[in-house]
């Protein structure tokens, strides 16, 4: 009987223990091997999806020099819906506010949540804390809630330093909706060197975003953009691979973890590499600041490469990142020189430089070989068109083309050009790439105009001799770029190759891959088009004497360190103010040319004494850089100041420039004359230049820097003895 009770209650026991070990077994089961997947059952749990920006790829020049780059940049953002989330748990009410909406033009008030307020109670002490707080646009707030539901991040600050950012980590101080992230922030080496070639970003737009691409995330951060030259151009080579953080929420709303194992990192763009010579740049940017306004152009003969495009005034795109100033932006805007606009790629009447065209086209026919009188210039109907030795007192009797190109004669241009005939010179135009866009790789590029028959039909004119003779010399309704120019001037260098003037070498991924890359190919070569080299050697000898010889144009552009070449123009404006604009174009060295080189002048009074200087100048330099006997040191440059004086000569010794009133009388009649009524004006700065990310003033409700406490100090004091608290 006692075994049998002894039996049962081993048995018992060890039923005990069998469930308590199945239990314990259960426990470090739930608890232990699966306490993840249990964890992340908890009711209130919430996972939230955070687009990370792609890295934006560096813009290079020619020689792997770094000119755009990406730098860390530390941000407060705010989840305007958390936060407002937050505050209805809390408070289980919401503060309201009026405001009026118009509708039509008819005033609605209405009544919305006062999101400013729930900030203001809910954050800011937090923030105060640390010492981040920063006077803000409290409307721009509101908009931006009222505009996007609170479900797009409202960017607080954009400025903060890492120290900012390191308090903000190290402390921790959760609070709701309130988030401090890394992002990348353009950065322009050397601010504004080549400012109008790599132009600027935006801040990400969101509502450029497809509303499919937006839902993926919970938030959505995007990227930043290119608005003009090469940065957005090239956008979409530039533009890197965005990556995703998973965050994880309590059930009280709060960020409590990050899961790695769904982390994607953000990769890089592509890299751009320019054709431009960062130092060849610094040297145009250089020699053109003798001038307020202008443009300057350098292009490889041998392959079409921009190796320099300056223009001036300028602007530094670091003022726009990551937002320009109201101020700055004015400044900028309602500045008379317009230093936002590229000069380079915009139209102006090219005067007698483009009397180079115009010889290339006499050689579509016989024109090449005639002499013509200069007359001391032509009648044309009911006028008579001078020759700008007319006001001299002489002429330049019968030259032949070389001897015509060297003094610029308009008399011989105005017969040769009618001559020679419209078709034919259009047919030249269309082959050297004059009136149309040449395609280079930057934004805000302009046409400029070859006129003809058909073209003044359309304008309800009929076309006459007297537009043929202004358009041989670069008068009337004949406008080009100075990169056009100094294409034409690459053609006549190389013996007529007529290359696409490009400004991008490559495209290039950091592991070396080559997305994009298209070697330099000839359009057109003029041997193939029905010339012969001996013709175009007559021009480019044409040129030769021009600087060469006595009585040429740019006498004051003979070098002594490299053979010179070139054509000057002065073109009237019609426009009392700026009577004439300067230009140059040149090529050197003569028999293995290594640079063509176009510059022009607003306000300058001739080709030979404003911008033949310049470009001479320009050259050399380079010329002596290269054989190592000029070092360029790369430096920041700051902006090119802007004026309107009129400039009378221009030297690189001495007195440097002379600047001479508009309206002296030994200004006027200083070159190519036309009707004043014929002529277009000067092309104006574009109104289509893109508005920038604009950083609004912090307005009276914004104001609130003022509430930080005195932890910013003793955080800096704690981190230099190297105490945590």
């Amino acid at each position: 009987m006692v075994t049998r009770f002894r039996l049962r209650l081993y048995l018992l026991a060890l039923c005990i223990l069998a469930g308590f070990a199945v239990l314990v077994l259960r426990l470090y089961r739930v608890q232990i091997i699966e306490h993840d997947v249990y964890v992340q059952k908890l009711p209130g749990r919430k996972y939230e999806t955070v687009r990370i920006p792609g890295i934006r790829g560096e813009i290079r020049d020619r020689n792997g020099v770094l000119l755009a780059q990406n730098v860390s940049n530390y941000e407060v953002r705010f989840d305007l819906k958390a936060i407002r989330d937050e505050y209805v748990k809390r408070h289980n009410t919401v503060p309201k506010r009026k405001w009026v909406r118009y509708r039509g033009a008819q005033p609605v008030e209405e009544e919305e949540t006062d999101i400013v307020a729930i900030v203001e109670s809910l954050v800011f002490p937090g923030l105060a804390e640390l010492g981040l707080l920063e006077d803000y646009n409290a409307n721009q707030m509101r908009v931006h809630f009222r505009s996007t539901g609170g479900v797009v991040p409202f960017t607080y600050r954009r400025d903060l330093t890492f120290e900012d950012f390191a308090s903000f980590a190290e402390h921790n101080i959760g609070l709701p909706g309130v988030t401090v992230s890394v992002n990348g922030r353009r950065n322009y080496i050397y601010d504004s060197l080549a400012c109008h070639i790599l132009g600027r970003v935006n801040l990400p737009d969101i509502d450029k975003v497809p509303e499919e691409k937006r839902s993926e995330f919970r938030y959505y951060v995007g990227d930043d953009y290119g608005v003009e030259g090469v940065e957005k151009a090239m956008d979409h080579y530039l533009q890197g691979v965005p990556g995703k953080r998973v965050l994880v929420k309590d059930e009280k709303g709060k960020f409590i973890s990050e899961e790695d194992d769904n982390y994607v990192a953000p990769s890089a763009g592509a890299d751009v590499y320019l054709t431009i010579d960062a130092k060849i740049q610094s040297i145009t940017e250089e020699s053109l600041r003798k001038v307020g306004r202008g443009a300057a152009v350098v292009i490889d003969p041998q392959t079409g490469d921009v190796l320099a495009m300056a223009s001036v005034p300028s602007f530094n795109p670091n003022v726009f990142i990551p937002e320009i100033s109201v101020d700055d932006w004015n400044r900028y805007t309602q500045d008379k020189t317009s230093p936002m606009f590229n000069r380079a790629v915009n139209p102006n009447a090219p005067g007698s430089t483009y009397k180079i065209p115009i010889a290339l086209a006499g050689c579509l026919s016989k024109s090449w070989q005639q002499r013509f009188t200069c007359g001391g210039g032509a009648q044309y109907g009911n006028k008579f068109m001078k020759c700008w030795c007319a006001s001299k007192g002489y002429t330049h009797g019968s030259p032949d083309l070389g001897e015509a190109i060297k003094v610029s004669c308009n008399g011989f241009f105005y017969r040769y050009a009618n001559h020679t005939g419209i078709r034919n010179i259009q047919t030249m135009s269309n082959i050297l790439g004059l009136g149309r866009p040449t395609g280079i790789q930057i934004t805000g590029e302009q046409p400029g105009n070859a006129p003809g028959p058909e073209w003044m039909r359309m304008q309800g004119l009929v076309w006459t001799e007297s537009y043929t003779a202004m358009s041989g010399i670069g008068q009337g309704f004949v406008e080009a770029t100075p990169l056009q120019m100094a294409s034409v001037t690459a053609t006549v260098a190389s013996g007529g190759k007529v290359f696409t003037p490009r400004i991008v070498k490559k495209v290039m991924r950091r592991n070396g891959e080559i997305v994009w890359e298209e070697p330099p190919v000839p359009r057109h070569d003029l041997l193939k088009e029905g010339l012969t080299a001996a013709q175009i050697e007559i021009v480019k000898k044409g040129m030769w004497r021009v600087v060469n010889e006595g009585g040429g144009t740019a006498g004051r552009s003979a070098s002594k360190i490299t053979v010179l070449s070139g054509k000057t123009g002065t073109a009237q404006t019609g426009i009392l103010s700026q009577p004439t604009n300067a230009w140059f174009i040149g090529f050197a060295p003569y028999d293995e040319p290594e640079l063509a080189v176009c510059v022009f002048v607003e306000n300058g009074h001739s080709g030979g004494g404003v911008a033949s200087p310049i470009a001479k100048n320009i050259i050399e330099q380079t010329i002596a850089m290269r054989k190592g006997q000029h070092e360029i040191k790369l430096t920041q440059m700051t902006e090119a100041k802007g004026n309107l004086d009129f400039y009378q000569s221009v030297s690189f010794e001495g007195e440097g420039v002379v600047i001479a009133s508009a309206d002296d009388p030994d200004n006027v009649n200083v070159g190519d004359i036309v009707p004043a009524s014929l002529r277009q004006r000067s092309s104006q700065p574009s109104a289509g230049v893109a508005k920038p990310s604009i950083r609004n003033k912090a307005d009276a409700e914004g104001s609130v820097s003022g509430q930080n406490t005195d932890n910013r100090r003793k955080f800096r004091l704690f981190r230099a003895l190297g105490i945590r608290r």
